[in-house]
């Protein structure tokens, strides 16, 4: 396994309510810092598998505790609720590289996860984030680990190319 493709989509924040009357529209973004996620066009909307949209030339800006974007073409209250509860994504080649020992989310999933005694544990599913730390699910079919992706303690080494994630952790466990 390689690095991520960097076509492979990215989920990056969703359109959660309306604003007003003439179509704009309330949105999260899950980027950093949160008014980015206008820096990354086009979108790629996504209702369900297959109804996909994609649109360029959105603006955005804070309001309130949250943000509000306008879509090109979308000029009513109307057209703007058909889009709540669209997901938001970009390719993951829109965004800019990581910083060192640094990682996307996206480029981790799928990586082949190995104890520091090479004992096999299974792929990377997916992460989530939690108060103290990120989490890394394993699987390898029959069982789920949940390691702390804390780098140097649990997390040893992350070798993209090579499609590896070398952790210290017990395999009973």
């Amino acid at each position: 396994m390689s690095a991520a493709p960097a076509s492979r989509r990215v989920l990056i924040g969703r359109i959660v309510g309306l604003y007003g009357v003439q179509g704009w529209l309330k949105i999260e973004s899950w980027a950093e810092p949160r008014m980015r996620i206008f820096d990354y066009q086009p979108w790629l909307l996504i209702a369900a598998p297959g109804l996909e949209t994609q649109i360029s030339g959105v603006k955005g800006r804070a309001q309130g505790k949250g943000m509000v974007a306008q879509l090109p073409g979308v000029d009513d209250r109307e057209q703007a609720a058909a889009l709540i509860g669209h997901d938001i994504y970009v390719t993951r080649d829109q965004l800019p590289p990581p910083s060192k020992d640094e990682y996307y989310w996206v480029d981790l999933e799928g990586l082949e996860v190995v104890t520091t005694e090479d004992v096999k544990l299974g792929r990377v599913s997916h992460l989530f984030a939690t108060g103290a730390n990120d989490v890394v699910v394993v699987r390898d079919g029959e069982r789920e680990r949940l390691i702390p992706f804390i780098q140097g303690s649990y997390v040893r080494s992350v070798d993209l190319s090579a499609g590896r994630m070398v952790v210290d952790w017990d395999p009973e466990f």
